[in-house]
């Protein structure tokens, strides 16, 4: 059974399930229907949100070997896999999903971060406020959704955005519901605050 998170809310993903090994976060958006220009008016651009995640050591990324994104696909411990970049977001269900394989996560990660930003945002004028229906899940290894966040805030003019994180505590894997906007114009700037 699904349990919907708000803002700040936690949730043991393995207390109830111990033997819970892998996860499937998948996250997913629609764009804001823009007004229909005239005949000459210039198509307006489809937005390309990446998902990505950070995993951290003490709280902190130790460089760019713990970022899986769409220009890494894999974490170098095979624990985490990026399932591939969606460029525009269109169609229902999941936009871009990332596995995790909780037993297979070395000792030294304690948090695993999952954010999203808007591909070239400052270029395309393009921001948060631009995007509906946005949400994250947690799915387990027999494809029953364990948890779902969606978005309820406006994060006009916000270009990044902070979903929420995967952590260990007293032995068990939890997710955070965390939704923090950011003005971080890339996945660079945006990687800076767990430096």
């Amino acid at each position: 059974m699904t349990v919907s998170l708000q803002k700040g809310q936690k949730i043991s993903l393995t207390k109830e399930n111990a033997a819970l090994n892998r996860i499937l976060v998948g996250l997913g958006w629609d764009e804001v229907p823009q007004p229909k220009g005239g005949f000459f008016a210039p198509k307006p651009q489809s937005i390309d949100c990446d998902a990505s995640v950070f995993m951290l050591t003490g709280g902190k990324l130790q460089g760019n070997k713990d970022i899986v994104y769409f220009g890494n696909l894999q974490h170098s411990s095979k624990s985490v896999q990026h399932m591939g970049d969606n460029l525009t977001g269109a169609g229902d269900g999941d936009d871009e999903q990332i596995l995790v394989e909780l037993s297979k996560v070395p000792e030294q990660y304690d948090r695993i971060i999952v954010v999203v930003n808007i591909y070239q945002a400052l270029q395309r004028k393009q921001h948060f406020g631009m995007i509906q229906n946005a949400f994250c899940r947690v799915v387990d290894d027999k494809n029953q959704e364990l948890c779902r966040y969606s978005l309820t805030e406006d994060y006009s003019g916000m270009t990044s955005l902070i979903f929420g994180e995967i952590y260990r505590h007293n032995g068990e894997w939890k997710f955070n519901a965390m939704g923090q906007g950011t003005n971080d114009p890339g996945l660079k700037e945006l990687v800076q605050r767990f430096m």
